[in-house]
């Protein structure tokens, strides 16, 4: 037999091949906030100017301050010159500046939402987006239920027809499993299961998309990446930022909920996960279910030898004086809420059997660094006369951020 090769199609030679993405109004509520300012804003910013954003896409930004569009737009502009990953460039800030709206209401107030209705037709009609709608919270958790209750009072959960109505919540999804469980309840009553996408913004960073890639497309890694090989893997995300603005939320937070149990676990799913059937969303959750299934659990007795929690002290980053944590604004002067957090972690699997996974997550860290670190086990070192002690690990690392890489 004779083995044919499938030929590259020349009309298609330097076309992209990523899902164009359809026309519609990105309603953001908490638009005010750290979230939309230092990470929404400007990423969308970063794909209108790669060219990769629908020119129709708009953005109303929900919140009860009072301010104009004009007044919001100079806002977004301020931050996003800081926070873009590329530099502003005023002729794309002035297109993309347009699409950008505000809309001031509480989020508890019914009459905000049933005006709120009225403006993105408004806006359907002048910019063409359609009749979409993408639902972004972006608020406290503490205000989702209003958020959500509201929306489906005023019939924006449901689409018309042709159309789509689409709701994304950000972490913290509930603070422990029963308010998790209320909030699912909370979420289903008012969109379906295929309209609403809990999210993680750390998986979208590229290096973390590639982490299944360079496991089970990789020949060199996949055979070896278990506990044959393997003696222990660090997963760590440090800043040198303290909480900055978000004083009041973190004293309800702690660095144990705010990061370990989200992001740094979903690190660690990717990184341990089996290979799925296929690459939809439904079957790598599957995979993740697993590992987190099986987590050891702790004894009681095993908890202080295996969790270590810390809290920042007044103190000097590059040569700057810092406050501490207690004297930070909106925090408890006698709080013990966590800023440093590192875990031990075991995984009861075949594959993973007896390596210690070690989590840590902190601020005011010397530097700022998310990074995977996969270490193997030291060859033996009799042939070269050495003690093997010596001898330093082979290390993979997979640096997430800020500087993306392997």
């Amino acid at each position: 037999m004779t083995k044919t090769t499938e030929q590259a199609n020349p009309l298609r030679e330097g076309l992209s091949t990523r899902a164009v993405p359809q026309p519609c109004i990105i309603v953001i509520f908490g638009a005010t906030g750290d979230l939309a300012h230092r990470k929404l804003i400007p990423a969308l910013y970063n794909l209108a100017a790669d060219g990769e954003l629908p020119p129709a896409v708009t953005v109303v930004g929900f919140a009860r301050r009072p301010k104009t569009d004009d007044q919001f737009r100079q806002e977004l502009a301020q931050t996003t010159r800081k926070f873009s990953r590329q530099e502003l460039r005023e002729d794309i800030w002035k297109t993309f500046s347009k699409s950008l709206f505000y809309h001031q209401s509480e989020f508890e107030d019914e009459a905000g939402y049933q005006s709120l209705v009225k403006r993105l037709d408004e806006i359907d009609e002048k910019r063409a987006t359609r009749g979409n709608r993408l639902f972004y919270l972006a608020a406290a958790p503490e205000k989702f239920e209003p958020i959500l209750k509201n929306l489906k009072a005023a019939g924006l959960n449901k689409a018309k027809e042709g159309s789509w109505a689409r709701v994304i919540i950000e972490k913290p999804f509930g603070r422990d499993l029963a308010s998790a469980r209320k909030l699912n309840r909370i979420v289903s009553n008012s969109f379906a299961e295929d309209q609403t996408y809990r999210i993680d913004h750390f998986l979208g960073k590229e290096t973390a998309q590639n982490i299944l890639v360079l496991r089970f497309a990789n020949a060199i890694f996949e055979p070896i990446w278990n506990a044959h090989y393997i003696d222990h893997v660090q997963i760590t995300a440090a800043e040198t930022l303290g909480v900055e603005a978000r004083g009041g939320y973190y004293d309800t937070a702690g660095a144990l909920r705010d990061m370990v149990q989200n992001h740094l676990l979903q690190l660690l799913c990717l990184v341990a996960m089996e290979a799925p059937t296929d690459l939809r969303a439904d079957s790598i959750r599957d995979e993740k279910v697993k590992v987190v299934r099986s987590l050891r659990r702790y004894r009681p007795d095993e908890t202080a030898h295996l969790v270590v929690r810390g809290q920042y002290g007044k103190g000097a980053i590059n040569g700057q004086s810092v406050p501490g944590y207690r004297e930070e604004e909106k925090v408890n002067p006698k709080s013990e809420t966590d800023t440093y957090v590192a875990v031990r972690l075991c995984l009861d699997t075949w594959r993973w059997s007896d390596v210690p996974i070690y989590l840590r997550v902190g601020k005011r860290l010397p530097k700022s660094a998310t990074e995977i670190s996969v270490h193997f086990k030291k060859a033996p070192m009799v042939l070269f006369n050495r003690d093997s002690h010596e001898h330093d690990q082979n290390v993979l690392v997979i640096r997430i951020q800020p500087d993306e890489g392997i």
